[in-house]
Formats: structure tokens, sequence, C-alpha cells
């Protein structure tokens, strides 16, 4: 049963949208990024998506990031202007160690924008972590 399984607190791993010049469409675009800040190996790694505003919902998707060393990064997928007033979470599960790992990240609606940049961990980037 879910209540007998352990879920140890996930640390210095994080979500963030990081805005990025994209050579495609010759303009500026939110990117997600997983950032793991930590001294954790990060195994089965594995972010589900989703966004809701009021009855509205987006598409559920699923990403196998496999394995993420410690004090590594990997970019999750590209996040539309159109989804910027939903509530976008993200949800995180891995292997560490031989326990499961599992947190979920949240950017509120409207809080992925110009206003709300600042540095990120590891990126040399500018972007938004998630609460």
């Amino acid at each position: 049963m879910r209540k007998d399984i352990e879920f140890p607190e996930v640390k210095d791993i994080h979500i963030a949208a990081v805005k990025e010049w994209d050579e495609a469409f010759l303009n500026q675009s939110w990117n997600i990024y997983l950032i793991n800040n930590s001294k954790l190996t990060m195994e089965v790694t594995i972010v589900v998506s989703r966004g809701s505003k009021d009855d509205q919902k987006t598409a559920t998707l699923r990403h196998g990031l496999g394995i993420l060393e410690p004090k590594t990064f990997r970019k999750v997928e590209f996040i539309t202007e159109e989804v910027l007033p939903f509530k976008n979470e993200f949800l995180l599960s891995f292997f560490a160690n031989g326990k499961l790992y599992d947190r979920m990240f949240v950017f509120e609606p409207y809080s992925i924008k110009d206003e709300n940049l600042d540095e990120i961990p590891l990126l040399e980037h500018q972007g938004i972590l998630s609460n």
C-alpha cells in the first residue's frame, strides 16, 4: 500500500522555466528544465506534465529522462505561450540509492513571465524556479 512506502524529501532538485533563443522559430521560447543540483544520481527519472485553467486542460505528457548525474540538468519540454495562464504541474519520480523519490512542482497561472526571471543554479541562464 502507498501509505507503507517511504518517500524521502526531494532536496536540491528543481524544475525551471527558461526563456531561450529558438533557432527553429527564430524567437525567444520558454523551455522547462529538470535541474539536479544534489549529490544524488537520479535513475529511472520520469516527469509528467499537465496544465489546467477553469474547465480547460492541457494534454498530459510523460517524459522518460533516464539517468541524471549529480550537478546536471536536462531539457524536459517546450512550453507554449498559450498555456502560461494555466496552472502548470510537473510531477517528478525517480529512484536514488534504492529509494523512490516523488515530488510535484507547480507554476501558478501567469507566473512564467519576464518580470520573474532570476539566475538559475547550474544553467547559467535566467529563468523561473517552480514552487
